[in-house]
């Protein structure tokens, strides 16, 4: 029975961070949590109709802030879920949360509902560095979080972002050592960066919010180095986990698997009869619930993914991996070798430059294609 990964989209949060470029928006006072339980209950019974023989594998609650729901309404997905399809028995359940003391006041809950991996948006451990991004928590609510999180989760990552303006090589280490000390067997260390349309895209034309890229590259190599030895390698660019602890809902996306996308302007990659597809829904909330609540669906766009796309995507996903892309996965998912879609001489020239290595089983990144992954990719697809 072939796998099938959900991503179940909340798209509301408590504010907006000016570096967030999700699809996100302040959550409104008068929301009826229940009108959305029963549009996602609707969507997901709708894709269980085109794709009822599946084995879900892994459900992502994402967002947004997906933790703002009540632990009820996750409860009621998960059964949903568990009713409409096969359910993997070691199905991984991810649930994203903030560390806001009313979110850890229910991380029990969500336990009891069936989540079984929580992942935490801490982002910084520095009072001043929340308020540059924009964070509604404190460092203290942030360290109580994290603690929370390891005494009831027995799997749990959180986030941080690094590469801010003014942050300096010293201060950087200092706040992974303290990461590590909490003992989580995942974590994912981002680079700042400005995104069109968000309030720090706007800012940036009169400020500087980002580390020198100079400064930028040695903190990525410094975090390498500092995971590495920790016993936390990357297994993604921005990834880093202990053996067997990756997130394995995104290993779907990076592997191109299938996985369905639930929710306000959530997205979809399957295969159907043999058909690949691509789904998009409405971004807009409210005109989601009001499609699906009478449609069953809340799409805007469906589309077929000829092969060459196809391919194209799945090259960009799988060489964000540190070990890259398995040939005969590759083979077996497209019919195709990978060496005929990736010319040998552009392959040759990557691995000369140091930017890839290509052997008769993979084709990976080095670490420093990794840090020019988007010039490696704009050159061999």
């Amino acid at each position: 029975m072939t796998p099938l990964s959900l991503y179940i989209h909340w798209p509301f949060c408590v504010s907006k961070c000016p570096y967030c470029d999700f699809n996100s928006r302040v959550l409104p006072t008068d929301l009826e949590e229940k009108n959305w339980e029963a549009a996602y209950l609707a969507e997901l019974s709708h894709y269980a109709a085109r794709l009822g023989n599946r084995e879900i594998a892994t459900i992502y609650f994402g967002g947004g802030t997906p933790s703002l729901m009540r632990p009820q309404t996750i409860a009621a997905l998960i059964n949903k879920i568990a009713a409409l399809w096969k359910v993997q028995q070691n199905c991984e359940i991810t649930l994203e949360a903030n560390p806001s003391s009313s979110e850890v006041g229910k991380f029990q809950a969500f336990k009891n509902a069936g989540v079984n991996r929580l992942s935490l948006g801490v982002q910084a451990l520095d009072d001043a560095d929340l308020h540059f991004l924009g964070r509604a928590h404190d460092e203290n609510a942030a360290r109580e979080a994290i603690e929370m999180a390891a005494k009831t989760f027995d799997r749990f990552s959180f986030d941080l972002i690094y590469a801010r303006a003014h942050q300096t090589l010293g201060a950087w280490v200092g706040e992974l050592q303290e990461a590590l000390a909490f003992g989580a067997k995942h974590l994912s260390l981002y680079q700042l960066t400005i995104e069109e349309g968000t309030a720090f895209h706007k800012r940036a034309c009169q400020e500087t919010l980002t580390a020198p890229d100079d400064l930028a590259a040695l903190m990525y190599e410094v975090t390498q180095d500092m995971m590495a030895a920790a016993g936390l390698p990357s297994y993604e660019i921005s990834n880093y986990a202990a053996a067997g602890q990756e997130s394995r809902h995104n290993l779907t996306y990076w592997h191109y698997n299938d996985y369905v996308g639930i929710g306000a302007g959530a997205h979809g990659r399957f295969v159907e009869g043999g058909v690949r597809y691509a789904t998009e829904n409405h971004r807009n909330p409210d005109r989601w619930l009001q499609q699906v609540l009478g449609a069953a669906h809340g799409r805007t766009e469906e589309t077929i993914i000829d092969e060459g796309t196809a391919m194209r995507e799945a090259l960009m996903m799988g060489l964000r991996l540190t070990s890259g892309i398995d040939k005969a996965a590759w083979a077996a998912k497209f019919a195709a070798p990978l060496d005929d879609y990736v010319a040998q001489q552009k392959r040759s020239i990557m691995v000369e430059e140091g930017l890839i290595i290509d052997d008769k089983s993979t084709l990976c990144a080095t670490a420093d294609g990794l840090q020019r992954l988007n010039a490696v990719l704009g050159y061999l697809s």
